[in-house]
């Protein structure tokens, strides 16, 4: 027998095991406790130990190369042939930047997938931090230990700490993670925006119940990455034996599209933080360790103003991604599946044809970015960039910084008024 909303029975409904999986301390507030109950033909627990196996790209060590505050552009990362090498999401994992330090649960990475063939009997789960997923080519089957989820370019998913998954692909697949260590993602507040904006809290899905009783006798493999390393163990059965489960520390995926825009509608630039998606906060009011950012399609309808992005140094950093379609900034040289890094304070903005458009067009209403998602991964720690993302990817745009060399001054000291667009 158990009682009505017991989560401990001395013996579970199905004689299945009861287990929890925190997502944070015991005692933290109600409003940021995440634990949820699983139960499951099998404990977790059992396995063989965990060994250390090929670390591949993964790193944590953010002084591998000397720092380079340039403005860097990455052309599209390489996925490999199939028929060349089999990789999997796993061991297509590589390190491109990051900061902080995993042991005492503060900072972040950005890392970059490339697989082309699915994990089989191999899942991963992640002991340093949460992975926030963007798809940017080929869709995903990802099995969790919560049940499935499909996730398409054009859509993101988080898979939050110590959470087992297997992700299957259907061709050459490539993407980027956002993983932060120590804190969880979470809806920005809104503010004066007030109830009803930005990324709205229903349109977040997290998968139902799905399991597998499914012994493996040749043994499944458990990658763990824990303090920055990778560790491999084996066991006889499926991971993904959670016959049931209750609870909100949960994966979830989010589609891109129902992102409810907020723009200037009078005049100038708002700040890219009206298009924050999700935040892992620091412990400082209003900074970030991370923020997930997205330039989706919008109007434009700002009077006497420079409509693209504001020439800029920051005090954070910033790294762009596009997963379709042309950015408007930079139409030229930025593609699908590469990317940029802008660290802290390095200047940039739009290059000069950019520029030259804007500064003359016709400011009537106008539809910016349809067809076009980018993104950015923004944090307030200044991020290394690991030796594979500055050598060994072969992907570094040397002349990123010709896109600004056209520019040229056009002041006119004897006339304050500006041309202005015919």
């Amino acid at each position: 027998m158990c009682l009505r909303g017991q989560n401990n029975p001395q013996v579970c409904p199905y004689n299945l095991y009861a287990e929890q999986l925190s997502g944070s301390a015991f005692t933290c507030p109600r409003s940021t406790n995440k634990r949820s109950w699983l139960y499951r033909i099998l404990p977790s627990v059992s396995h063989k130990p965990f060994e250390s196996t090929d670390q591949g790209h993964v790193t944590n060590n953010w002084d591998e190369v000397d720092p380079d505050p340039n403005q860097l552009r990455w052309k599209p990362f390489e996925i490999p042939k199939a028929s060349q090498k089999k990789v999997d999401f796993v061991s297509g994992l590589h390190t491109l930047c990051g900061a902080g330090d995993i042991r005492s649960n503060n900072g972040l990475a950005v890392h970059i997938f490339l697989c082309n063939t699915s994990m089989g009997d191999r899942c991963f789960y992640n002991s340093d931090g949460d992975f926030l997923i963007v798809p940017q080519k080929g869709k995903l089957l990802i099995y969790t230990e919560f049940g499935k989820m499909i996730v398409q370019p054009n859509e993101i998913c988080v898979i939050q700490r110590g959470m087992r998954f297997s992700v299957d692909v259907f061709e050459e697949t490539r993407g980027y993670i956002l993983e932060v260590y120590g804190v969880h993602f979470e809806l920005p507040d809104l503010g004066p925006i007030g109830a009803n904006g930005l990324a709205n809290p229903r349109d977040f899905l997290i998968p139902v119940a799905w399991y597998e009783d499914r012994q493996v006798p040749g043994g499944y493999t458990v990658i763990n990455k824990y303090q920055g390393k990778l560790f491999a163990a084996k066991q006889n059965v499926s991971p993904f034996n959670v016959v049931a489960w209750h609870g909100n520390y949960t994966p979830y995926k989010y589609n891109l599209e129902n992102f409810m825009v907020i723009n200037a509608v009078a005049y100038d630039h708002a700040d890219p933080s009206i298009f924050t998606v999700l935040t892992a906060k620091s412990l400082r009011p209003g900074v970030a360790i991370a923020d997930f950012v997205i330039f989706p399609p919008r109007w434009g309808v700002a009077d006497k103003t420079f409509r693209p992005p504001y020439y800029h140094r920051n005090c954070m950093s910033e790294f762009m991604g596009l997963i379709k379609g042309h950015y408007e900034a930079k139409e030229g040289g930025f593609l699908p599946g590469g990317g940029s890094l802008h660290s802290t304070m390095t200047p940039h903005g739009p290059d000069a044809e950019c520029f030259e458009k804007a500064s003359k067009a016709k400011l009537v209403p106008e539809r910016i970015a349809d067809g076009t998602m980018a993104f950015m991964f923004e944090s307030s720690l200044s991020m290394a960039v690991t030796k594979w993302g500055l050598k060994t990817s072969h992907c570094l745009d040397d002349n990123y910084y010709k896109c600004w060399e056209p520019l040229k001054s056009h002041f006119t000291p004897n006339s304050r008024s500006p041309a202005g667009p015919k």
